[in-house]
């Protein structure tokens, strides 16, 4: 069976970075395949990690929510409108300065948690179909070398920030 030369040609402008375009394709295929699991439990793509962030942190400002997923703040807007549309989130003022706004996750949201768990796992067990476990730990490292290059190169970005905390 031949490969869809879709999914290996190299155009020839990018002859000098066959690895970014690789990267490039791996990302956007994985962000579809994440996107046909979470439509499954009524989610949008993103909304996952607002949640998953909630869930871990508990009640945050909206602020520090938009921060941590370094998102534009109407997206934010949005998808914390359409999760509390569905009873996954809930967004109070806070007592504390009540020019704030404080999101959670709502006590409903914890069967989300256990299917977007079963999700990411799915997706996960997908994507490193045939990929033995020695495998799987390289390629994570090399993923994780790879992502504090770009951190590096974006070092007046918050994910630069966030990326020196984590390595």
């Amino acid at each position: 069976m031949k490969a869809d030369p879709a999914c290996t040609d190299l155009p020839s402008a990018a002859l000098g970075g066959p690895v970014s375009h690789a990267v490039s394709r791996v990302a956007r295929l994985h962000r579809f395949a994440a996107g046909k699991l979470l439509k499954g439990l009524g989610l949008y793509p993103g909304q996952e990690f607002l949640m998953m962030y909630l869930w871990d942190a508990g009640a945050v400002r909206q602020s520090e929510l938009i921060k941590a997923v370094d998102l534009d703040p109407s997206t934010v807007t949005k998808m914390l409108q359409r999760l509390e549309q569905t009873g996954h989130v809930r967004r109070c003022p806070d007592p504390d300065d009540r020019r704030a706004v404080l999101v959670e996750a709502t006590d409903d949201s914890c069967a989300l948690h256990a299917d977007v768990e079963r999700a990411w796992t799915n997706l996960e067990e997908h994507t490193l179909a045939g990929l033995d476990p020695s495998e799987r730990k390289e390629l994570a490292r090399l993923l994780a070398k790879v992502e504090e290059n770009l951190c590096h190169e974006a070092e007046d970005c918050s994910e630069a920030e966030d990326c020196s905390e984590r390595h």
